[in-house]
């Protein structure tokens, strides 16, 4: 996850007015934890994984900016 994200930060898709949308954070690890909170590949919550197909780019941007977070929480 960490190097999708990376590279996907590295092309600017998450900016603002970011020209192409960002492409799934899928890593083709689908399972849940066993909170049944986060996806433990791809780190999306069940709406989340619901909601991707049908958002456009800027709710995309959305769910990635969250799924970053949960890859640095502050502390």
């Amino acid at each position: 996850m960490l190097r999708k994200l990376r590279t996907v930060e590295l092309n600017r898709l998450l900016a603002p007015d970011a020209t192409v949308a960002p492409p799934s954070p899928c890593v083709s690890v689908c399972r849940m934890d066993a909170a049944r909170q986060y996806c433990e590949g791809c780190l999306r919550t069940l709406e989340e994984l619901r909601a991707w197909g049908s958002s456009d780019a800027s709710a995309q941007r959305q769910i990635w900016l969250k799924i970053k977070e949960r890859c640095y929480p502050t502390v």
